[in-house]
């Protein structure tokens, strides 16, 4: 494998790396939209500012409330596995042909 196919492979490793953070990400901040955390609380404040784009993307092109259940952030969840595995097989498949 040559140098060039192994900076791609790390920039894969890389791009999934963040993309699995920012799934956890959403589902920490979905779980603490359960039980009404202080708004306050920085962390708090954090998670919102981080998952809000994201929210307000998904709403605005979908309804995404069924039956008083919000799903954006599982239809989020989706999108970003989605994307991961395009991603990194095309990198991958880029790296292969090095």
């Amino acid at each position: 494998m040559s140098a060039l196919a192994n900076i791609i492979v790390g920039i894969g490793g890389i791009l999934h790396s963040l993309l699995t953070i920012y799934i956890w990400v959403i589902i920490i901040a979905a779980v603490l939209s359960w039980v009404r955390p202080d708004p306050y609380n920085p962390i708090v404040q954090f998670l919102t500012r981080i998952t809000s784009p994201a929210y307000h993307l998904v709403r605005r092109m979908m309804p995404t409330t069924f039956n008083g259940i919000d799903l954006a952030p599982l239809i989020i969840i989706i999108g970003l596995q989605v994307i991961d595995i395009v991603l990194i097989t095309l990198l991958n498949t880029i790296a292969a042909s090095f």
